[in-house]
């Protein structure tokens, strides 16, 4: 099926899966791609990436209040649907948007709990964010019926808990994850990257400068992550940020610190610059 120069917007999940079953009923294979809106070229790239895979690309937009704590910035969280309607232009065939009383209907009570995975890091910090995402996702997944999903990287516990769920709870959807997409200057795309005034602008790039760091300390044969810990926090401390939740070097599949990389490691960071909240990551090879 043609991608349509402009998506159709619905906003109910009854016109949504309409739309749906109309393209499956012609053949197409069905790619979504979550988003809370604002989009970016992090965001394109998932949704080029559905295009390149699937016949029907759907796009959500849905700024989900159940993943934001009562302090955090859920009401300051970029909203910009008519703008992100024109960047979907010639790349996805349809938009769903709906409104938070289509989500969350008056008496809903069932959430998601996805369990070890989530509990640290992102879980430590932002308590109960990933009940809200697991919650939302799997939602998303019942409403749109998809066959493939598609997100990036940068959310790398996400993944890992959207994984979890997919498996445990038996739902029919290949995930795929996209690289994370960065600014010329290495600062990963971020929607909350619009709410950072130009001097934390700057001081944020000390996430991907850390990043970088311990790369180069990996390929230079150090395996010890307390030393290579050290000078990452070093070098951020440097930016300087307002707070560091974590700078973790941890195993890529469960999360857990490593005090020697002799495999696969993930190196992981959270901070605030402003009142903005930052993460990023990237994968060691030894």
């Amino acid at each position: 099926m043609p991608t349509h120069a402009t998506p159709r917007l619905v906003k109910t999940v009854s016109e949504l899966r309409a739309a749906v079953a109309a393209a499956r009923s012609e053949g197409s294979k069905i790619g979504l791609v979550p988003t809370m809106g604002a989009l970016h070229e992090g965001h394109l790239s998932l949704v080029r990436a559905s295009r390149r895979e699937c016949g029907f690309t759907v796009v959500t937009i849905y700024v989900n209040p159940s993943q934001f704590g009562p302090s955090e910035d859920y009401r300051r969280y970029p909203r910009t649907l008519e703008d992100d309607i024109r960047r979907l232009a010639g790349a996805a065939d349809l938009v769903f948007a709906p409104a938070d009383e289509e989500v969350y209907p008056s008496g809903y009570s069932t959430w998601v709990d996805v369990g070890a995975v989530a509990a640290p890091l992102e879980g430590q910090y932002r308590p109960g964010h990933f009940c809200g995402v697991a919650t939302i996702v799997l939602k998303l997944f019942q409403m749109a019926g998809a066959d493939e999903a598609y997100f990036g990287q940068k959310d790398y516990q996400q993944v890992l808990v959207i994984r979890r769920m997919v498996e445990d709870l038996n739902v029919p959807i290949a995930i795929r994850v996209c690289p994370t997409v960065r600014e010329p200057d290495g600062l990963a795309m971020s929607s909350r990257n619009a709410c950072l005034s130009a001097e934390a602008r700057r001081r944020a790039l000390v996430l991907w400068k850390s990043l970088r760091l311990a790369q180069d300390m990996v390929a230079g044969g150090e395996r010890r992550t307390a030393v290579i810990l050290s000078e990452m926090e070093r070098t951020i401390h440097c930016g300087p940020v307002n707070r560091i939740d974590y700078v973790v070097l941890v195993d890529p599949q469960t999360l857990l610190p490593i005090d020697v990389i002799d495999g696969p490691a993930l190196a992981a960071v959270a901070v605030v610059v402003e009142q903005t909240r930052l993460i990023d990551n990237c994968l060691l090879e030894p």
